[in-house]
Formats: C-alpha cells, structure tokens, sequence
C-alpha cells in the first residue's frame, strides 16, 4: 500500500504512521469513493478536538484536562505542560483547541473549556504561547458569562479571514437564556485575538445587550467551520430528542431556540408549538431523530475529488460520519461514512488533504481516512 507523504514546516511525513498501524484498516465504498480507515492511536481519555501545528504534529485535547501530542506515528505519553484548571464534570472540562491564523509567528493558541466559577462553570477561552516545554503566557480573554451548574457548553473556536474569532456558547440548560441578549449562554460570539470586541459587531450600543454577539437563539453548538471560498461560517448544534441544526449563521440573527424547534424534551413533552417563527432564521438542514452532530469541517483536499466543497461532522449517537452535500447555501444530500463507528466527536482535514477523527470514548481513538 503507497503511503501518502507531506511536507509541512520542512518536515516530511510526521503523521505518518508505523507499519503495525496499517494493520489496523477496514475498507469502505460508498457511492461517491472508495476510502480506508486506519487507526492511528488509541487509548485517549475522552478526546474533544484536534488540530494541526505547522510541522505537521496533531493536538489533541482531552476532556478531563490534557494536551496530548501525536507525531511520527506514536502518541506521545507525557501531556503538554501549562494547561489551566478546568472543570471536569458532565460535559465539562478540556473542549477546543484552535491555532492563531499567525501560529508560525507568534506561536499563539487557544482553548475552550469549562472554566471553574463560584457559581459553577463557564464557557472560558484561553490565549497561550506554544513552547516545546509547554504553553506559556497562559491567559483567559473570555467568559461566556453568567456562570452556573449543568453542561451544554458548546465551544468550538473559528477565526475568518479578517483575523476575528468566532465562540460557540451552549445555553448551560438555562434555556430561554438562549433568547437573552443580557446574557452570553447560547450565542455564537466574535471577539478580536486579545478577547476584545469587534466596533462592528451587530449589537454593539444596543441598550441592554451584550457587545460580543454574533447570533442568539443556540442550544448547543458543537461544530463551527468557516466556508474556504465564500468565508461564510457555518455550524451544527444538538437539539433535544429531535431537531439537531445545519445553520449558515448571518450577523445579528437569532436561530430559535427554544421559541423554534423541531424536537421534543427528552420525556417527550412538547418544548414549542412552533417549528418556526417570523423573525428567526429556519436551519439549512435539521434531523429527527437526532444525530448528535459534533464537530465540522469543509473538504477540499485532492485526495476526494467527489467530496470537494462537502461538509463534514461527527454524528455522536447515529455511530457514523456525516458527509453533507451543499448547493451555495441549499442543503442537497447527505451520505454517512464508516457506519457503526460510534462517538466521532471531531473531524478535521488534514495538511495532507485527508480526513483525521476522533472518537470520544474513555478508550477514544485517532483515525484517518485515506482512498482505498
């Protein structure tokens, strides 16, 4: 079997992986290709997000509060040092990680976790100087504040191309805190680098609303990826029982919940009347049953011809990848990939154009998707 080898920062293959791991295949088609899984590490402690450093080594974050590094095939079995406290409990802890568009200079990074508060925890994200000793200059520049028991605490972390970056905030169980626009539980918010507020956020000088907004009405939104030709930002969010989003977020709009929704509580009782509402934006695409969308990642690597310009998320509880296809901004199709795979919590393309999973058991894996 050839292997795929790249170049990133001058070093050649560091994800490349042992030949005892090839191994560890299975070979898919599907309609539109032919791809192989191969296992590259297992053995992670509920893993939430990976990303890439320029010289082609994969981070991966854990949630109960580590940093972990895969490179060269092995995942390496010291964490990274300098990581701050989080609150590791329910869904809480170590979630996203996320590379300062200007990494290769300043070497700047940044988390989301649940960060521990008096009155329970908060969506926190964290700026950190990366050094091989570990993260330096470790300083918390947001807080998705009121603060309060319970989970929900969305936090996946985007930057577009103006160098803004883009938080989601689940609404911590508090639901019509979502419609709240005093309070920053179930937003999407778009902050500068240094934590600070954009001057042309939709609701800066609005009387009685929070400046960081972006877009309100969020349940809990686990996948947030920016489109790499139109730059738009789209993002996935979990319903209840039913009703799980595919949402194009727009500046200013408010997306629902819990006023607007396809699902039911987990009881079954009725949380709306209304599937939709004038004034409130309908998603691209919902799912019932639900899915348990996490993570979400646009291809347009060449190793996939037919899946180019495709979202891609984690489904949690349908045991599978989601492959969407999009016309613009119209939801076409959808196929699900490496069916039974169970728990794809984060899914990412990789600097050699292929696609790189995680699984979020407390035996999570690393994984990559390669053509058969």
């Amino acid at each position: 079997m050839q292997r795929r080898a790249f170049v990133a920062g001058g070093l050649a293959g560091v994800l490349a992986s042992p030949a005892v791991l090839h191994a560890q295949t299975k070979v898919f088609r599907s309609p539109t290709a032919s791809y192989r899984l191969v296992a590259l590490a297992s053995g992670l402690e509920q893993p939430w997000s990976i990303g890439f450093l320029p010289d082609g080594r994969l981070l991966i974050t854990e949630r109960p509060g580590r940093l972990r590094v895969f490179a060269h095939g092995k995942l390496e079995t010291r964490p990274i040092a300098g990581v701050p406290a989080v609150r590791a409990r329910g869904q809480g802890g170590l979630l996203d990680i996320c590379l300062h568009p200007n990494f290769a200079r300043n070497g700047a990074l940044y988390l989301s976790l649940a960060g521990p508060a008096p009155e329970g925890a908060v969506t926190r994200v964290v700026r950190a100087r990366w050094s091989e000793g570990g993260l330096a200059d470790v300083t918390p520049i947001f807080d998705a504040t009121p603060a309060n028991d319970g989970d929900h605490f969305g936090s996946r972390i985007v930057f577009d191309r103006a160098g803004l970056m883009y938080v989601t905030c689940g609404e911590r169980y508090q639901r019509l805190q979502a419609q709240q626009l005093d309070d920053l539980r179930g937003k999407v918010v778009r902050l500068r680098d240094d934590g600070s507020v954009p001057p042309d956020n939709p609701f800066v000088g609005r009387a009685g609303a929070r400046p960081e907004i972006f877009t309100c009405g969020h349940r809990n939104p686990q996948g947030l990826a920016l489109h790499p030709v139109s730059g738009r930002l789209w993002a996935v969010e979990h319903g209840p029982r039913g009703g799980d989003e595919l949402n194009l977020l727009r500046a200013g709009a408010n997306y629902g919940w819990p006023l607007a929704t396809y699902g039911i509580d987990y009881s079954g009782a009725k949380i709306s009347d209304h599937k939709s509402l004038p004034g409130m934006e309908e998603p691209v695409r919902h799912w019932e049953p639900s899915i348990s969308p996490s993570g979400l990642a646009f291809y347009n690597g060449a190793a996939f011809p037919a899946w180019r310009g495709s979202l891609f998320t984690g489904a949690l509880s349908a045991s599978a990848l989601v492959r969407i296809e999009l016309d613009g901004d119209r939801y076409v199709s959808e196929e699900r990939l490496v069916p039974g795979m169970f728990d794809i919590r984060d899914v990412r393309q990789g600097p050699d154009g292929l696609l790189y999973l995680i699984t979020r058991s407390d035996n999570g894996g690393l994984y990559r998707i390669e053509p058969a």
